[in-house]
Parts: structure tokens; C-alpha cells; sequence
């Protein structure tokens, strides 16, 4: 338990860069190093944390923390990955509240999404050699990372090629079952979480309501932190007016630059509304449902080992998520490597990955810093 305390907190205050940085953090810290897991289950967590709604690393660090403590590891990987960039955004928060502005961020992200990028390929390449074995695979990967290019749902692309290969691993249908239950059971969380956050509409700025708005976009929330975007405009600016939409930009800003989870953008929201308690509201509506989700995802993966169409299934699932991977990494690109600095910083980054094994947490940190200083030159 020491360990996963040690490892995530540790994560929690240096993984900068977004989700796909955090999950080749992990590989780097929990598979090169230590061996928790080996590639191909890492793959598979991975693949299973993009089948569920929330935010995927958190979801993937309270997997590993199961994998690593059981029950307990499960709560306090995710609390230890979580926590420490909720008092980071919460500070920041208390700044923007009492300033009315925040520090500068374009620069930041100028100089670490070109590292980012880096960090990812150089974990994409190493999990693409342990896993996709074989031309079936392969193809998998290439046409859902193409598809995902052209804009196709990435549940789809994952549900896809995990449904056909299963069906032709096995002609046993009663294996399904867990799946149906799991489907099931996730339907009943999403129907739940839609009818309580319905108690929020037209009324006035409350802690319960709050709450259960977050709660909702916790429950349903596929895809990137645009998509997060997009779900608390339509709440929390459009239907409920609680915010201003440069508010909430700024909000969404502060989640980008800082480390650990996206989804602390809800803690920044929530302090801005109602202090101290409306970030801690905040904060718990949003991210209960993903340990929720990895519960029953968990003792469902524990199951699925024992029968070939579920291997069937993940192995399928497991090729579209790293198909899913590499379309980040072009996507990354477009938006990272703007000119001669972006594009020499993501190569030094690589390079040194490559050579020197280092810490890539220390590395985001560092290309931020530079990006930082160039702008102010």
C-alpha cells in the first residue's frame, strides 16, 4: 500500500500533459520500472478504461491500484492521483477568485505538448511491439486509428473489432452474459445520474445541484476535454447560467496546464461558485462514477480470463485502443509542432527518452518551462 501511495501521489503532482501523457507515464513508471503489470495486460486496462465513460487515466490508475492492493489500492490509487491536482487547481482557483486573473498559460502549453508528444510516441512504439502480433491485429489498429481520424465514435471503433472477434472465438453465446450485465448495470448508473442531475434545472446555484450536474457529465463523458467543454457549456452556461463562458474557458485552460486529471476543471468551476465547498462537491460528482465504473469493469475483467470469447473480445479491444493511441498521437502533432522550436524540442525529447530512460514527468515539466521562457523572450 506504501507503494501505491508513493507511486501515485508522486504522479498526481508531475503528470502533466493530458490523458495520453499520463497513460505513457504510467507504462513507464509501472511497467519498465517496475513491473506491476506486464504490456499486454497494461493494453488491456487500457483498453477497458476507453470502454467506460470518464476520465481514462484516473480510471486506469485506480485499475492498477486494484491490480497492485486489491480493494483498498483500487480507492486510494485513484485519491492519491487525484488529490494532489485538486489543490493545485483549488489554489489557482482561489487566485482567479480573488485577482480576477490567472498566470500565464499559452506559453506553458507551447513548450510541453511538443514533449507530450514525444512521451506518447515513445510509449506507443514500445506497447505496439508487445502487443499487436501478428497482420489481424495490425489491421485492427491501422483501421481504427484511421476511422478515428475520420471522426467515427471511438466506442464504436473499440466495440467493433472486440464483438466480431469474440463471436468467432467462441459459438458459446451464455458467454456474453457478464457483458449483457455489465451493460446493463452501466445504463442503470447513466438513467439514474440523468434523473437526479434533472432536479438541478431552473433552479438557483446549490450545493445538491451542483453536485448532481457533475455527477451526470461523471456518468456519461466520452472522449476528450473538448467534449468536457461542450457538456458544461450546455449545463452550466447555457441552461443554468452559473457561468460566464469566459469563466469557464478559463476553467478549462487551468485543467490543460496542470497536472494529473482533466476533470479537475470541475474543481476549479466549483470553488468559483461556492468556495471551499462547492469545489469539494465539485470534485466528488465528477470523478465517483469512474471508481464506480472500474468496480464492475474490474471483477468483469477477472472473469472474462476464464473464457476464449472474452479473450476474443479484449484481444480485439485491445488492438482498436492502441489504433485509438496512435490517432491521439497525429492529432497531438497537428496541434503541437508549429515551427523549428516545437519540432526540435519534440525530437530532443525523444531522443532522450530513448537514450537516457529518464523520468517523463520531469521532462513535461521542463518543455513547459522552456516554452514558457521563449515567449518572453
Amino acid at each position: 500500500m506504501r507503494e501505491v501511495v508513493s507511486v501515485f501521489l508522486r504522479l498526481g503532482f508531475t503528470a502533466f500533459g493530458g490523458p495520453a501523457a499520463h497513460t505513457a507515464m504510467m507504462r513507464q513508471e509501472l511497467v519498465e520500472r517496475r513491473a506491476w503489470v506486464t504490456d499486454e495486460e497494461f493494453v488491456e486496462l487500457m483498453a477497458m478504461t476507453n470502454l467506460i465513460p470518464g476520465p481514462n487515466s484516473t480510471e486506469l490508475a485506480i485499475h492498477l491500484g486494484y491490480r497492485r492492493a486489491g480493494w483498498a489500492g483500487l480507492w486510494v490509487a485513484g485519491a492519491c492521483f487525484i488529490l494532489p491536482a485538486a489543490f493545485i487547481v483549488g489554489f489557482l482557483a482561489w487566485i482567479y477568485v480573488q485577482f480576477g486573473a490567472l498566470p500565464e498559460t499559452q506559453g506553458l502549453l507551447y513548450g510541453m505538448k511538443p514533449v507530450v508528444l514525444a512521451v506518447v510516441g515513445q510509449a506507443l512504439f514500445g506497447l505496439v511491439k508487445a502487443v499487436l502480433k501478428g497482420p489481424v491485429p495490425i489491421l485492427v489498429a491501422v483501421g481504427a486509428a484511421g476511422l478515428s481520424l475520420l471522426g467515427v465514435s471511438e466506442l464504436a471503433l473499440l466495440f467493433a473489432p472486440g464483438l466480431v472477434w469474440g463471436l468467432c472465438s467462441s459459438r458459446n453465446w451464455r458467454v456474453w452474459a457478464p457483458l449483457v450485465v455489465v451493460g446493463l448495470a452501466v445504463g442503470a448508473f447513466f438513467g439514474l445520474s440523468w434523473r437526479l442531475e434533472g432536479s438541478a434545472k431552473g433552479v438557483a446555484y446549490g450545493l445538491a445541484p451542483l453536485f448532481f450536474v457533475f455527477l451526470k457529465v461523471g456518468s456519461v463523458l466520452y472522449g476528450s476535454g473538448y467534449v468536457l467543454l461542450s457538456y458544461l457549456n450546455t449545463d452550466l452556461v447555457v441552461r443554468l447560467g452559473w457561468l460566464t463562458k469566459a469563466q469557464l474557458l478559463d476553467a478549462v485552460a487551468v485543467g490543460q496546464f496542470t497536472p494529473g486529471p482533466v476533470f479537475t476543471t470541475a474543481t476549479f468551476i466549483g470553488f468559483v461558485l461556492g468556495g471551499v465547498p462547492g469545489a469539494v462537491v465539485a470534485t466528488l460528482g465528477i470523478f465517483l462514477p469512474s471508481f464506480f465504473f472500474v468496480s464492475l469493469s474490474s471483477r468483469w475483467l477477472e472473469k472474462a480470463r476464464k473464457s476464449e470469447a472474452m479473450q476474443g473480445f479484449l484481444k480485439g479491444v485491445n488492438a482498436a485502443a492502441l489504433g485509438l493511441m496512435g490517432a491521439v498521437l497525429v492529432k497531438l502533432g497537428q496541434d503541437a509542432l508549429r515551427d523549428w522550436f516545437t519540432v526540435s524540442l519534440a525530437l530532443v525529447s525523444l531522443a532522450v527518452l530513448v537514450r537516457f530512460k529518464v523520468n517523463s514527468a520531469w521532462l513535461v515539466a521542463a518543455g513547459a518551462a522552456l516554452g514558457f521562457l521563449s515567449t518572453q523572450v
